[in-house]
């Protein structure tokens, strides 16, 4: 058996163990507003190593780098996992560990049913570093738009006076809030140096989609920065934060996938 599907398997058998774990402290501490705890670290932390190993066997072939949408979603993926668990380590705002390991392990799934028909590329060191921060920045803002979901739904109960057990056991809305703009300030420092390194290090503008990327990049850039303008100027909060942050997240998606989505499965690579 492929050591990418021995890998991929173990991540998702160690993802949804560490769900469960987690789960079950939540169910008896009756609050989310908890800290993981060393057990579901460590099966998670494991899971993210797991899938960080079938990443590079995805991506890494003799003949260059594999840059599919299937084999970057798994990077991106695996990163979005080590940093909900990291954050989960610093904060006690269990809900993200919830909504994060069951995705990255359905798309380990999906990794392991389908395959990406993207031609290996060489690269230089200096694209490999874009490629790199792009990613970082893709699983912090994809991070921050499942943070600003949760937030929406704990909005909308509390406004139509549903205040569920399910809501109970949500951390604050400001601790939530605190936490989303958090997320946007790393998601805009990552792009601001992937932008500035996709400019800096572009050999041919025509090729893979880049003009398409770029502009949704910068696009996205730019409703980060007015969001957080907004609210370090204007204390802008609740559903003006909410609808930011999802349309950010937005340009990136349409960015990157849908420049890899014409390439790959429209145009045929």
């Amino acid at each position: 058996m492929p050591i990418t599907t021995l890998s991929g398997i173990a991540a998702i058998i160690l993802y949804l163990f560490a769900t469960g774990l987690h789960a079950n402290m939540i169910k008896q501490a009756g609050t989310a507003r908890t800290r993981a705890g060393f057990p579901t670290l460590l099966v998670g932390g494991l899971g993210a190593a797991a899938q960080f190993v079938q990443a590079w066997f995805l991506m890494v072939k003799v003949d260059g780098y594999h840059f599919g949408v299937i084999e970057v979603s798994v990077l991106i993926s695996a990163a979005l996992a080590t940093i909900a668990l990291i954050t989960n380590a610093r904060r006690p705002l269990g809900d993200l560990i919830l909504g994060v390991l069951p995705i990255t392990a359905l798309i380990t799934l999906v990794s392991l049913i389908f395959q990406s028909q993207y031609p290996p590329q060489q690269m230089s060191g200096d694209v490999f570093f874009h490629i790199l921060v792009s990613v970082l920045a893709y699983s912090f803002a994809a991070l921050a738009a499942l943070q600003s979901a949760f937030l929406a739904f704990q909005n909308y109960q509390l406004r139509n006076h549903h205040p569920t057990a399910v809501i109970r056991r949500f951390p604050p809305l400001q601790d939530m809030e605190k936490l989303l703009f958090e997320l946007l300030w790393l998601t805009q420092i990552l792009l601001t140096v992937g932008i500035i390194a996709g400019f800096a290090f572009a050999q041919s503008w025509t090729e893979q989609g880049l003009i398409h990327k770029m502009f949704f990049s910068i696009l996205a850039w730019l409703v980060f920065a007015v969001l957080l303008w907004g609210r370090h100027q204007l204390g802008w909060r609740g559903n003006t934060a909410i609808r930011g942050t999802l349309t950010g997240f937005v340009c990136l998606l349409l960015g990157f996938y849908g420049s890899k989505a014409v390439i790959e499965f429209i145009l045929g690579g």
